[in-house]
């Protein structure tokens, strides 16, 4: 594992800045590129200028561990029905209005990170759990990117496997270290306009679109995008096509989509649920454009959630929201023709089922 520079318990030296003419140090590890004075925190506010360098302040500082299925990610295609253990730490480097997890990604209070764990106890728990692989989620992990990087790193000496969730805002500096002891990866693709992304989010969308491209140009991770559809907002059917388009040019039309369900929360509170119907058509026209692998997730649609064969429509993997069903595959093909179905799939299904339990760690 890396050896880190501690400069307090919880905080170590981060690994991506340069320090600028006017004193300033820039953090080089987001598109942001926040520029610092001594003692000033980075948007995400994790990331702190503390005497000329950037600290990671949330280092070994966890928000909570839970283990959940491999679905929940969610990740359709990578080792079905198998446990994963999930974690994540405070703060965030996007700053979406809608959030479903604001109480953890724009937490500004250190109390938040109530679980102390060093990487090895981290691997060491789920080993222990019977967990075929980690998760770095709830808050986007490039902003604790050390600390995943660390933890991934002693998970692969263990033979756990790693998964990262992440709305894939990176630079082309930091993605090399931060992707290099991943397995599989599902890219938070909120949008498919700059409006949405600038308006709702305080971000842009290139780059999001460039970590999407390299995963799948410069490595082998099994990659899943997942697009949450807010009425009005990125829900027409326009919209929907140019992004199941670019995919299908650009990722390739195995890659899994999942499109789910907005409820009202943090700043978005007056807008309506997602209804159900939004998410069947999305998933029609995505399908049309090419994907041969889109998903519903948020609602109980178990057609739109089950993986069918692109070749014979053959029913493969059945799933009731998290629990699976029917199982027909096998050395990930097709029991009826025989067809490949793309991505990681061992000789059965794993038996965790839709459990999601608690675990302390430290």
């Amino acid at each position: 594992m890396s050896e880190r520079e501690v400069l307090e318990p919880g905080v170590i030296r981060g690994q991506w800045f340069h320090t600028l003419e006017n004193g300033r140090i820039q953090c080089d590890l987001c598109p942001r590129f926040c520029q610092l004075s001594e003692g000033q925190r980075g948007f995400c506010f994790v990331r702190q200028n503390r005497d000329g360098a950037i600290a990671l302040t949330s280092y070994g500082r966890a928000s909570g561990f839970c283990i959940d299925p491999i679905e929940k990610k969610p990740l359709n295609h990578f080792y079905p029905g198998t446990s994963v253990l999930s974690f994540g730490t405070a703060g965030c480097n996007l700053g979406c209005r809608f959030c479903q997890n604001w109480d953890i990604s724009k937490a500004r209070e250190m109390d938040r990170l109530t679980d102390l764990a060093d990487p090895s106890d981290i691997v060491d728990a789920a080993v222990r759990a019977g967990c075929r692989s980690i998760a770095y989620t709830y808050n986007d992990p490039v902003v604790f990117a050390e600390y995943a990087i660390d933890t991934a790193e002693e998970a692969r000496t263990r033979g756990l496997m790693n998964v990262a969730v992440t709305a894939g805002y990176i630079t082309a500096e930091a993605r090399p270290a931060f992707f290099e002891h991943l397995d599989a990866v599902n890219i938070d693709l909120k949008a498919f306009t700059e409006r949405f992304y600038k308006k709702l989010c305080f971000a842009e969308l290139a780059p999001v679109l460039e970590t999407l491209r390299w995963v799948r140009e410069q490595t082998e991770l099994w990659l899943e995008v997942t697009t949450l559809l807010i009425p009005g907002q990125n829900d027409d059917d326009d919209e929907i096509e140019r992004l199941a388009g670019w995919m299908v040019e650009h990722l390739g039309t195995e890659t899994p989509l999942h499109l789910t369900a907005f409820h009202p929360d943090f700043k978005m509170r007056d807008i309506v649920p997602t209804p159900p119907e939004t998410l069947t058509r999305a998933r029609e026209i995505a399908r049309r454009a090419g994907l041969r692998h889109v998903y519903t997730g948020n609602v109980h649609d178990t057609g739109g959630q089950s993986t069918f064969c692109a070749s014979c429509d053959a029913l493969l993997i059945e799933r009731d929201w998290y629990q699976l069903g029917a199982f027909n595959l096998t050395h990930g093909r097709c029991n009826s023709c025989n067809a490949t179905l793309a991505g990681r799939f061992a000789d059965d299904k794993g038996d965790w089922g839709a459990k999601r339990r608690r675990l302390k760690v430290s």
